[in-house]
């Protein structure tokens, strides 16, 4: 080969790469294994992982995910198939799709959902993007301090290149919610939209019909970041509030005419992760972001919508029906710059929700919001511990510790237990604050436990 190309050696390739910039020889490598000592060496290092009892939380949880999710999402029809641009092709992955953008718009009660993106926090950067287009004439987003500070990190990141400006509102340091009157400040300002987290990363509830019709009322959208699963209990998005949004929304590109039907009620986007339908958390994905919107603004929508027709026989058939992206025609015009649906991961959530079904989603959530409160009352109970807000929570909540969080999940995690997330950097106005989570994974038992390892652990 390289006497074809006239190269004399492999070297040659690469000599544009500065030589400073190369690694040299890999003398930590040791010699090649054959197959049997490869096996022997992976098994002595899957027997190095202690399992450990989880109450970590903030925004990856562990649930419990039924054996036929991945048996069948690692089947080959599905684990090799990727981006469906031939159709005719494509039919059984569309329709995976399909159905599971169907579940989604249901869950959030929303008009459309894609398929799908990232991560939730690249997730949440892309709803303002499209709120600002959807806008046009204000580039501030309102984001509330409740916001996971992962998402605020991710979303600055993505977003700040484009001139558009986060603007934080405090919390309530009694409730754990936004300050309604902070954010009253801004009432009658210039702002594209306003996230509103549900449930907020401290856990607490937040009070999403005021938070809406205040958006609504002041000319902004309304953002949902949601956790999937608490929707199995709490009120879907799209019916938040009940003042609409005062002014039509544009149409597509290249219409000045508003879309008929834009005065709707409820959240006008809804973002979140899908994380806890059906992907564990193998130290830290693959997850994936899910995004819903109304049907005035799914133009503004980046990724793609899977569609459902007939042919002229009358059979059914799945088609990409929107698939706005940069790969095609319109480059840089492009809503988006998304290369891949996390389609593997959505196919997971799809036999994921579909073997659950309704009631098994909603078994689930109440599980998990019990043993949470059960977790809170137990911890509380220990001398110098208490529960730091007295909002309604779903399936965590914030602890105050009577010493630095750090030194005590140190020493719980030397008893095998991973005591929740240390807030003191992010929230260092909370002092010694831990954020704690119990899912519908935990037992009685389970709970006892943590509360013997915190009160060893302060002691």
């Amino acid at each position: 080969m390289l006497a074809s190309i006239g190269v004399a050696e492999i070297d040659a390739l690469f000599d544009e790469i500065p030589a400073h910039l190369k690694s040299g020889s890999l003398t930590a490598l040791g010699a090649g294994l054959n197959e049997m000592q490869v096996a022997r060496l992976m098994r002595d290092c899957a027997a190095q992982d202690t399992p450990l009892l989880n109450f970590i939380g903030a925004g990856a949880y562990e649930h419990h995910i039924p054996a036929a999710v991945w048996e069948l999402t690692t089947r080959g029809e599905f684990y090799s198939a990727y981006t469906p641009y031939q159709a005719e092709a494509s039919q059984g992955t569309l329709q995976v799709l399909y159905e599971y953008q169907t579940m989604m718009a249901s869950l959030t009660g929303m008009d459309v959902s894609n398929a799908s993106l990232y991560d939730g926090a690249s997730g949440l950067a892309e709803a303002m993007l499209m709120a600002v287009r959807a806008h046009k004439t204000s580039r501030r987003i309102l984001v509330p301090a409740t916001v996971s500070p992962f998402y605020r990190s991710t979303a600055h990141s993505i977003v700040k290149l484009q001139d558009i400006e986060l603007v934080e509102i405090p919390y309530d340091r009694t409730t754990g919610t936004v300050d309604m009157a902070a954010l009253a400040q801004h009432a009658g300002s210039d702002f594209a939209a306003l996230v509103i987290p549900q449930p907020n990363f401290f856990g607490a509830l937040e009070d999403v019909d005021a938070l809406t019709n205040w958006a609504h009322a002041n000319g902004g959208l309304a953002i949902a970041l949601v956790n999937p699963l608490s929707l199995a209990l709490l009120k879907s998005a799209g019916t938040w509030g009940d003042c609409p949004h005062p002014t039509p929304l544009p149409g597509g590109e290249g219409t000045n005419e508003p879309l008929r039907g834009a005065k709707t009620f409820g959240a006008d986007i809804a973002v979140g992760d899908g994380q806890p339908l059906g992907a564990p958390l193998s130290s830290g994905g693959p997850y994936f972001g899910f995004m819903c919107c109304k049907q005035a603004l799914v133009r503004q929508m980046p990724g793609r919508i899977i569609g459902r027709t007939v042919d002229l026989d009358g059979k059914q058939g799945f088609t990409l029906t929107l698939q706005a992206r940069e790969q095609h025609i319109r480059r840089a015009k492009a809503t988006s710059n998304i290369c891949s649906n996390q389609g593997l991961m959505v196919t997971a959530a799809t036999i994921f929700m579909s073997l659950l079904g309704q009631d098994g989603l909603r078994r689930v959530a109440a599980a998990s919001h019990q043993n949470a409160q059960r977790l809170a009352e137990l911890a509380s109970g220990i001398a110098g511990v208490s529960v730091a807000f007295n909002a309604p929570t779903f399936h965590e909540t914030v602890l105050q510790l009577p010493k630095p969080a750090a030194e005590v999940l140190a020493n719980m995690a030397n008893t095998g237990i991973l005591g929740g997330y240390d807030l003191s950097a992010d929230y260092p106005e909370l002092g010694n604050a831990l954020l704690v989570c119990a899912t519908e994974t935990k037992t009685e038992e389970d709970l006892q436990q943590f509360v013997a390892a915190l009160q060893a652990a302060i002691a």
